[in-house]
């Protein structure tokens, strides 16, 4: 959960041993791409970003009982508007994902949150738990 600040320092602290020129283990996206994509999600859980509702295979309920208890697949398909088809400057990248999880963090789980696009209303509780697993799933990808 990105609001516990142990779970949170060690991502951080993993996003920092990244470099312009880290290889992927798996996927397309090279690892400014990656910062990308993952700086889309964290944007929409705050209201800032639009990625485009997206419909699940099964009931949102089980698919987000599922997402959140197991290991997210290697080159599992994602939203559609939050796929990288440009390169992006590294350090801004990195630069914007560590200020939006400071943004994050500092919202109160009980607070109001946007509906996500993916997994509709789940509140600031799943939004914490999905982007913690997310991002680490992305900095795992990259060998940190």
């Amino acid at each position: 959960m990105l609001h516990d600040p142990a779970v949170r320092a060690t991502l951080e602290a993993r996003l920092d041993t990244l470099r312009p020129d880290s290889e992927r283990r798996w996927g397309a996206m090279s690892v400014d791409q990656m910062l990308w994509h993952v700086n889309q999600f964290i944007g929409a859980a705050l209201g800032d970003d639009c990625l485009k509702p997206q419909t699940m295979p099964v009931p949102l309920p089980v698919m987000r009982y599922l997402v959140l208890r197991l290991p997210f697949p290697k080159s599992a398909p994602t939203n559609k508007s939050a796929v990288a088809t440009a390169h992006h400057d590294f350090d801004a990248e990195r630069a914007r994902c560590r200020a939006l999880l400071a943004r994050f963090a500092a919202k109160p789980l009980t607070d109001a949150w946007p509906v996500d696009p993916t997994w509709g209303a789940g509140g600031g509780r799943f939004a914490s738990r999905i982007l913690a697993k997310h991002l680490d799933h992305h900095l795992r990808q990259f060998g940190a």
